[in-house]
Order: C-alpha cells, then structure tokens, then sequence
C-alpha cells in the first residue's frame, strides 16, 4: 500500500467523502475490501448485458453496510468496460411513478447523470449523441474516400443515421424517439443550435407540453411519468446500436418506496418495479441493466414492502435451496453481509495509508491500536451487529483528524487504554489472522 501513490485530487475526494459519510465518486478500488463474489457475479451479469441480455438486482443491507459502495464500484466498472451508466437516489420527489411527476423526476436525474468512460461525472448525453455522429462521417469518408466538404457526405451519414433509427421504430415509442436524433442531425448540420437544443431538451424530458414539442420538433408525445421508462429501454437499446455495450441503471434508496404512506401510490410504484422485473428476466428489454439498492426492510417486509406485493414476493423469495444462510449471487436478490473483522481491520489500514499519504506524514498507528479501536468500536456500540462500515470509517477518519493537528494528544488519550480481556469473541482467530498479516 505504501508502495502506491494515488493522486491528490483523489486522496482529496477520498478523504472528504469518508470524513462526511459519504461514498466517494472515485478512488474506490484503493479503499474496497471483501465482496469478491458479488462484484464477480455482477460482472458476470454485465458480461451478459453486453451480449444483448438484460439483468435486474435488488442489492439489499442495512443501512451503512455498504450498499452504496458496492453500486458506485460496479458503476465505475462498469465504465470502464465502456458502458454507459446513469445513477439517481430516490426520494420523495424522485419515485418510479407519482402523479406528480416524480417518475419523470427518476428520469431527469438519470439523465443529468448519465455518464461515459470520457466523462464519468455525468451530463455525457450530448457527448454520445456527438460521438455518434463523428463516427459515421468518419466511416463515411473512408469507405466512399471523400473529405470533409464533400456534398455526399452529408446524405450518406443522414442514411445510417435513418438506419439506426428505423430499426427504433418499431419499438414503443421508438418512432418520436428516432425523429427527435435525426432533428439533432439536422440541427447539427445546419448549424442550428436552437434545433439541437429543443432536442436535447426532449430527450432529457424538459419538454411540459405536447403542443410545445409538436411546435419545436414535430413530434407529439413527450417524455413523462407513464412512459419515461419505456425511453430508457430504448436508450439502452440505441447505446449498444452505437458501439456501447449497453446502458446501467443504478437507482439506490429504494427504501423511499417503502416509506410512501399511500398503499396505493406504494403499490403503483411496486407495479412499475415488477414490469422492469419482468422485462429483464423475460427477454423485453435488451442491453439494459438495472441495479436497485435498498434496506432488507425495503423488500422484505410483509406489510409495506415489496413481499406485501404477492406478484413481486413470488419473483424474489428464495426458493428452497437458496435459503439457511447461503447466498445465492445468481438470483435476482444479492443480500450483502457485515464486512469480517478481518475486513475490517485491511479497510483501517488502507484508510490510514491514505490519510497519511493525503497529508504528508508517515502513518504511525500499530496493528495493535487498529485492533484496539475495532474493539472499542464494538463495545461501545453494544454488539458487534451494530457495527456497519460507514460508522468505523467515520469515527477513524475523526480519529485520524484529531492525532494529525494535535500531535500532542496520544491514541490511548483518544481510545482509551487496551483491556487485557479482548471485547471481541473472535480476537483469537483475528490475532491469527493478524500474525500473518503484515500490517
């Protein structure tokens, strides 16, 4: 670790982000520990997205278990094997379905956020579109060994791009879909930044009226709450057409679904987590991913979550080998257990190094004094259940803080003296585990 230099712009991110609870943008791979098998079995998904597949998650744990963590890794993955990826936290404004337009608010969140491996902190919708373009003129010119100005060019690029285009069509609402990028061709063409624009705007879902879009762009429908994720099945689509392997959707907070008091708001937002259920897993949807976080509660809860929709609770209970504790990666449910003490306590050490790294000075806190803050952070809790990821990582980058501007204070001030009798049951298997570990 020592041995690693991360650069200061993402130490900066690192730091600040853990320091307010929040999961970082970027930087991840240098903090992750554990979840091995379900980051494996995601990229086994993505592997089937690319080939034309679809998938649906439900990444489920309690709240700080890293839930977050694992969306935003994947997330980055995933760009990096050239998907394009857009992510949205739900909340009351944002929901799947609402009468008053928090469906299409799910939309334009995913939209503004939509991001590519060239430009991974969203707003990237106008970069594709470009990219597009770029590469069929360029493809234009080589076969047909024209230049730039040639006046073929123009008519051949509007071809494939009414190629592309026409095999939409025969999708729902694949025809306005096409007609709105062959107005951003056009508005490219001429030059028309205007044309462009109402475009763009259509495609993000900024357009209040049908009359408003039919006087812009010709076409008579718009982007709204009921059909906002039947354009998001055609974005999927249009992406892998383009060169991409396709397009993810990481929407995390589902548990402000289950918090809508309405049962039947609640449920007309179940409805709409079934139908992309369904078209996942029944082949309706074609190179799209889409991975929901949220609480156990969130799914599990007979009342007012997603087993109290009977449609939704026979699709994602465990059948009866899936269930006594084993976790079944390949199902539709991927259930993220409490990080190891051992985990732990590699995920302290790397957040050390990078304090130190950070700040330039050299990292002095012990093995020892690693395990003792665990401990004490077990203790202090009251069981070890309590202790999720985020609440360590907090509470150790304050720590960190405090010994680094007041280099008078000493650990023990801070933590307290070590107990000879360790609080942790398993100290023996981890004092093991730490001889073989060079800390």
């Amino acid at each position: 670790m020592n041995d690693i230099k991360i650069p200061k712009r993402m130490t900066t991110a690192l730091v600040n982000s853990l320091t307010a609870g929040v999961v970082p943008r970027i930087g991840l791979e240098h903090i992750a520990v554990g979840r091995r098998p379900e980051v494996e079995a995601i990229l086994r998904d993505m592997d089937n997205i690319a080939e034309g597949g679809a998938v649906f998650k439900l990444i489920t744990g309690k709240f700080g278990s890293g839930k977050s963590f694992l969306l935003q890794m994947i997330r980055n993955y995933a760009m990096d094997r050239d998907f394009v990826v857009a992510d949205a936290d739900l909340s009351p404004e944002r929901r799947l379905v609402g009468t008053k337009g928090q469906g299409l608010g799910t939309y334009r969140e995913l939209m503004s956020h939509l991001s590519t491996r060239t430009r991974p902190d969203g707003g990237a919708l106008e970069i594709i579109l470009q990219k597009w373009i770029f590469s069929l003129q360029q493809n234009v010119m080589q076969e047909k060994s024209i230049g730039p100005d040639h006046p073929q060019l123009g008519e051949e690029v509007e071809q494939r791009i009414y190629a592309v285009t026409s095999e939409m069509r025969g999708l729902v609402h694949g025809f306005d879909f096409a007609k709105v990028l062959a107005s951003y061709w056009n508005g490219h063409k001429l030059a028309d930044d205007d044309m462009k624009q109402d475009a763009l705007r259509w495609l993000r879902g900024e357009f209040a009226t049908r009359t408003e879009a039919r006087k812009a762009l010709g076409v008579g429908v718009i982007i709204d709450d009921d059909n906002w994720y039947d354009y998001m099945k055609l974005w999927a689509e249009f992406t892998a057409t383009i060169g991409y392997k396709g397009l993810l959707l990481f929407i995390d907070e589902g548990v402000n679904l289950y918090k809508i008091t309405n049962s039947i708001s609640r449920q007309s937002n179940y409805e709409k987590l079934l139908t992309m259920f369904n078209d996942t897993m029944q082949g309706k949807a074609e190179s799209l991913g889409i991975f929901i976080g949220g609480t156990p509660q969130f799914v599990e809860d007979g009342r007012r979550g997603l087993f109290s929709y009977e449609a939704l609770r026979s699709r994602l209970v465990a059948g009866r080998y899936g269930g006594s504790g084993l976790n079944n990666f390949t199902g539709p449910i991927i259930a993220l257990d409490m990080l190891s003490h051992e985990e732990i306590l590699v995920l302290l050490q790397k957040l050390k190094n990078i304090h130190a790294m950070h700040y330039g000075y050299e990292a002095k806190l012990s093995q020892t004094q690693l395990v003792h803050f665990m401990e004490e952070a077990v203790g202090r809790l009251g069981a070890e259940e309590l202790l999720t990821p985020r609440e360590v990582i907090r509470d150790f980058m304050d720590l960190l803080h405090t010994l680094h501007q007041h280099p008078e204070v000493s650990f023990e001030k801070l933590v307290g003296e070590r107990t000879s009798k360790p609080v942790d049951p398993e100290q023996n298997e981890l004092d093991g585990f730490l001889a073989e570990f060079e800390l």
